[in-house]
């Protein structure tokens, strides 16, 4: 029983090496660049629609102010008109 652990902690061990191998391999590199470069488009793109957003954003806000401001001038002027 002990000799069967001993036997799998070294089987675990070796599989654990030839897995930092592969995984340190030139071919591995290339993927792993090849999947943090797709990372990057779609940040960038992420990026694009949220300064759109943003505009967007910033746009409808200043309209919203702008009619905020238009209604409060009309009803100022509706109190004065109803106080003459």
């Amino acid at each position: 029983m002990k000799l069967k652990g001993i036997g799998l902690f070294a089987l675990g061990t070796l599989f654990g090496l030839e897995g930092i191998k592969l995984l340190s391999s030139k071919d591995a590199k290339k993927v792993y660049a090849q999947c943090t470069a797709g990372v990057l488009r779609a940040k960038d793109s992420v990026i694009a629609q949220v300064t759109t957003l943003q505009e967007n954003c910033t746009d409808i806000y200043e309209e919203a102010k702008a009619i905020n401001a238009e209604r409060a001038a009309k009803e100022a002027e509706a109190e004065v008109l109803e106080e003459e």
